[in-house]
């Protein structure tokens, strides 16, 4: 299964299948199941903070600590938060 991005991996997920094509142990994706649904139920305190907390969480993957602060700052974010680059890129 060749898939990209975050909707990639939702698919897959529905599919019960894991991106080499084998498949994932039902036992997983019961308790996946159970989280998200929890989740899903969960209120929110704003877009622009769950945006900024997913572009922290992916952007540390792609970006250097350096790069992300300045980009967060330049769209009207704060910058990294000191808990963030611990955890990020410590």
């Amino acid at each position: 299964m060749a898939l990209a991005g975050p909707d990639g991996i939702d698919a897959a997920i529905a599919s019960g299948l894991d991106l080499d094509g084998s498949p994932i142990p039902e036992a997983m994706l019961a308790l996946y199941g159970e989280v998200m649904e929890l989740e899903s139920r969960r209120a929110r305190s704003g877009v622009k903070k769950s945006m900024r907390n997913r572009i922290v969480k992916t952007g540390s993957k792609h970006l250097d600590q350096a790069s992300l602060d300045q980009r967060l700052q330049a769209a009207g974010w704060e910058g990294l938060k000191a808990k963030e680059i611990a955890f990020f890129y410590g």
